[in-house]
């Protein structure tokens, strides 16, 4: 499985984006996809996860609210929606796939990563 990120970018506080990210090869594997950031100096963390078929969804506390994760399956491209940013949002944004049949909420859980984009939101 390969997983492209794209869509990063600056923006003002309150501003919107949204992010995509791209699968392909063995994509059957995948039963979760998810959302991870890393801002600098800091451990790499859970933003959003969406199980196969997109009925089920989590998200961090710090995103609830402001962020959307959604997919694509006829694209397989999965997106984040991003409003109301913060500057404190600013980080890698990097997506992510697991084969097993449960949202991981820990970077240990995946197998599969994309090679992240930059968000960086201006105060």
């Amino acid at each position: 499985v390969q997983l492209q990120a794209f869509g990063g970018g600056l923006v003002q506080t309150g501003g919107s984006l949204r992010l995509s990210c791209a699968a392909s090869g063995r994509t059957f594997s995948i039963h979760v996809m998810s959302w991870f950031r890393q801002a600098p100096g800091k451990e790499r963390e859970f933003v959003a996860a969406l199980i196969r078929g997109g009925s089920n969804t989590q998200y961090a506390d710090s995103v609830k609210g402001r962020f959307t994760i959604s997919k694509d399956n006829a694209k397989n491209t999965m997106y984040l929606q991003m409003s109301s940013l913060k500057p404190e949002d600013t980080a890698v944004y990097y997506c992510a796939a697991a084969t097993i049949p449960y949202i991981p909420l820990t970077a240990s859980g995946y197998s599969y990563w994309g090679q992240g984009t930059l968000v960086t939101v201006s105060s």
